[in-house]
């Protein structure tokens, strides 16, 4: 991880935007110190111009804003979201701080380099390991789901055709071979069609 977009938002009173504005320079500021190259943001449309070349944003927005951001620019690009926890952040949103607030990571400014390395290094691997567990998961559905019609389909043939599960799997399976199907698929087809012939 190498290439940083550091993002803060516009807020309608200026005090607090100043200090927002104050408070991004110095992340963006001790993060280049710690060896990492930094691109800033301010709007969304910038940031969305900008994600294609980010390792990982840094969001120097208040806590109530961060899982609106987060969910916007995990849409365009998966990479780790950190929010920026100081003082300016979270004195502006203390009473929007949820129990199901999820970070990928926290930085602050009394943060040393290699403690902001370890930092960014830690959360890319819990996103990144995240991701995959989220893959495997939707994987593992499929399949299930998958399943559920093949059984229902080899439960109607043995049925039907008077034949066992087994006898059933293998009908299935030399059906999807003539057709060129996934076994699947001549298994919902199957299921559908029995189900419209003896809707009531």
């Amino acid at each position: 991880m190498h290439s940083l977009l550091v993002i803060r938002s516009r807020l309608s009173l200026s005090d607090k935007n100043r200090l927002l504005s104050s408070e991004a320079a110095s992340a963006e500021t001790l993060l280049l110190r710690s060896g990492y190259q930094v691109t800033a943001a301010e709007s969304l449309d910038e940031a969305l111009r900008k994600l294609p070349d980010a390792d990982a944003v840094i969001l120097v927005t208040p806590i109530s804003e961060y899982s609106d951001w987060r969910k916007e620019l995990l849409t365009n690009k998966l990479l780790p979201v950190l929010w920026w926890c100081s003082e300016i952040t979270s004195d502006l949103s203390a009473a929007a701080c949820e129990d199901d607030f999820t970070a990928d990571g926290l930085l602050s400014s009394s943060m040393v380099p290699a403690e902001i390395h370890w930092a960014l290094h830690f959360s890319a691997r819990q996103f990144f390991a995240g991701q995959q567990w989220k893959k495997e998961r939707e994987q593992l559905l499929s399949r299930l789901e998958e399943r559920k019609w093949i059984d229902m389909a080899k439960s109607i043939l043995s049925k039907t055709r008077n034949i066992s599960e087994s006898e059933a799997y293998e009908y299935l399976r030399k059906q999807a071979m003539n057709e060129r199907k996934r076994m699947v698929d001549v298994a919902t087809s199957i299921v559908k069609a029995y189900q419209l012939l003896h809707k009531p």
